[in-house]
């Protein structure tokens, strides 16, 4: 079984979807590090993420060690992410890493958390939820969870970032930010962790039920 989960940046979809891979007994992939490792790759070579043939050289150098540094989750980083995501190359080759991911995980069903899972990466996946909040939520969270890290975030500036980031998300050519059309919508806005993990339970226990 495969469950997607996509939604935008600090909405909970990542806690959501690392939690239900851990109740599930899934495996689990965050499909965002991946970009987040070709940014950081270009950021440190110091190269425009306009320069399509040295991001997608990046990109081919990504690995799963890669995925640990601490490094992935800064703002700088997520805002070169989304940039580096639109180049059709860089997204083939980690499409691929993916797909491979979801049709063959390491244990049990796949849990793959991203923006583009129910629709671009894996749209037969047999549950899906779009986790959404408003964007204000949004960037209360994103900056508690930067200070938390031991990072200096102004609130405003991460508001303005996270709008800047939804717009570019949500007009670019390819693998934009949206729902699928079968995806459950899930609203975050007013809702804890452990509420969102129980409503997502049942929907998936439902989708099983459905299945025999």
């Amino acid at each position: 079984m495969i469950v997607a989960v996509d939604g935008p940046a600090a909405a909970g979809k990542g806690t959501l979807a690392c939690r239900l891979a851990e109740r599930l007994g899934f495996s689990y992939m965050d499909t965002g590090l991946l970009y987040r490792a070709v940014a950081l790759a270009v950021l440190r070579r110091g190269v425009s993420p306009r320069n399509g043939e040295a991001v997608v050289d990046a990109a081919h150098g990504v690995h799963a060690a890669a995925l640990a540094d601490p490094m992935l989750r800064s703002e700088v980083v997520g805002q070169m992410a989304s940039q580096v995501a639109v180049i059709p190359a860089v997204r083939a080759i980690l499409l691929s890493c993916q797909r491979r991911f979801a049709s063959c995980p390491p244990k049990g069903g796949a849990v793959m958390d991203g923006r583009d899972i129910g629709t671009v990466v894996c749209p037969h996946a047999e549950c899906k939820f779009f986790v959404t909040a408003n964007l204000a939520v949004r960037a209360r969270r994103r900056v508690n969870e930067l200070r938390e890290r031991g990072m200096s975030a102004i609130e405003s500036q991460v508001l303005a970032k996270m709008h800047e980031r939804d717009q570019r998300d949500q007009e670019r050519v390819i693998a934009l930010l949206r729902p699928a059309e079968d995806a459950f919508i899930l609203d975050t806005s007013e809702m804890n962790p452990d509420v969102a993990l129980s409503i997502a339970l049942t929907y998936v226990a439902q989708k099983v039920a459905a299945s025999i």
